[in-house]
């Protein structure tokens, strides 16, 4: 890459580094509290800095409750210049990432801590499925659509129809992802999974069958924002950002969404990270249901708009593949810790390309891609975002 293309990005000065995860739970008795403040302890174990040096909080959390990042400020003792709450949920980490970096740009803050975390305790999920897509009850509720897996039944089916996708396209992503899985101790669901397994998997809203849904879980993901001087004063690898992407309600003529937000201006996108598509080492994307993965793929230039089925079935996706794809596992098979599932595509490059994707990096990884996706709001979902990271080295 040529220095001129480094400095077109325009988040010179910035670095990502210290990502954690706390090790998801099925069930759990803690709160969102409890996930989100061990997360935070963690990042600042691996960074080696005191408390009293974050001077920046970014929170995202479906089951923390009206207070959200405001009232972490005084539980955990943290005195911030500045503090923000993302709840666009699979996009959360590309636009807190983004936020972020723009603040300790701007001085605002030097080293800003990003954790997304949520409970599963029965009384918390059951408020969260009471209120999905709570901005869109009128439209939804009277005809019975109750819960995601209705929303993205209408939206995987419109996609297989428009684009002739069918299931077995699905299997070779979620097959994958689940050998990747079982080489992340982390990782909730490690067995491996055959073709076979996934297509006679029981329906369970036509289209989409119980190994096309996620499993939601207890957990917390977090990294820190800073500056280059400071990470290297921390003695840990970073990240740089090359380009972000924030997109909301982008194609709202779509009468039932086949694109989002990544489409708006791919071109522009890679241009201004100075890289091509086929100069990525490894993709993130959010992965609550495979379309949705598959949309990303074409979204963001790797292939044509209906080719990802194809595409992706040509290739080995799997970390010693050619297209690494969700490399932990994604969430498909390492479980969804509510908003925590939007950051786990930007902890798990972090770590493949800092080198420390134990059992599971990917080789020579040098530039990443991570996508996200949130909000859904009965028949499209609202909030997109990507972001290019590359390693030191890059």
């Amino acid at each position: 890459m040529t220095s001129q293309a480094r400095r077109s990005h325009g988040y010179d000065g910035v670095a990502v580094c210290a990502p954690v995860t706390v090790p998801y739970a099925r069930y759990s008795n803690e709160s969102a509290h409890w996930w989100i403040a061990r997360a935070i302890r963690m990042a600042l174990d691996e960074s080696g800095l005191e408390p009293g040096r974050v001077d920046g909080l970014c929170v995202s959390s479906f089951t923390l409750g009206v207070d959200s990042a405001v009232g972490l400020t005084q539980h955990l003792g943290l005195t911030l210049n500045w503090l923000d709450h993302i709840p666009m949920g699979g996009a959360s980490s590309v636009v807190a990432l983004r936020r972020a970096a723009r603040a300790v740009q701007a001085g605002d803050a030097e080293i800003i801590v990003c954790v997304a975390g949520d409970t599963n305790q029965v009384h918390s999920f059951r408020r969260t499925a009471e209120y999905f897509s709570r901005f869109s009850q009128d439209a939804a509720y009277p005809y019975g659509a109750g819960g995601p897996n209705a929303c993205f039944a209408l939206l995987t089916d419109h996609y297989m129809r428009h684009f002739g996708v069918q299931r077995e396209d699905f299997a070779h992503v979620c097959v994958a992802q689940r050998a990747n899985a079982g080489r992340n101790p982390l990782a909730l669901f490690r067995k491996p999974m055959t073709v076979d397994e996934y297509m006679r998997s029981r329906m369970i809203s036509d289209p989409i069958c119980l190994l096309d849904c996620v499993m939601p879980c207890a957990g917390a993901e977090a990294f820190i924002v800073t500056t280059p001087e400071i990470a290297r004063t921390m003695g840990k690898a970073f990240a740089r950002l090359l380009a972000t992407q924030e997109h909301h309600n982008a194609f709202p003529e779509d009468p039932i969404q086949y694109r989002a937000g990544w489409a708006r201006d791919p071109r522009r996108f890679w241009d201004t990270a100075g890289v091509t598509p086929d100069q990525v080492d490894l993709v993130q994307t959010y992965d609550d249901y495979p379309v949705i993965s598959l949309m990303q793929v074409e979204d963001l230039g790797f292939c044509d708009k209906g080719e990802a089925g194809a595409f992706l079935r040509e290739r080995n996706l799997t970390v010693d593949g050619e297209f690494p794809h969700n490399t932990s596992g994604g969430q498909l098979s390492g479980g969804q810790a509510g908003a925590g599932g939007g950051y786990l595509g930007t902890v798990e490059a972090l770590r493949q390309l800092n080198g420390t994707a134990d059992g599971r990096q990917v080789k020579d990884a040098r530039i990443a891609v991570v996508s996200g996706f949130g909000m859904i709001n009965y028949d499209r979902g609202v909030c997109s975002g990507a972001v290019v990271l590359a390693g030191e080295g890059a």
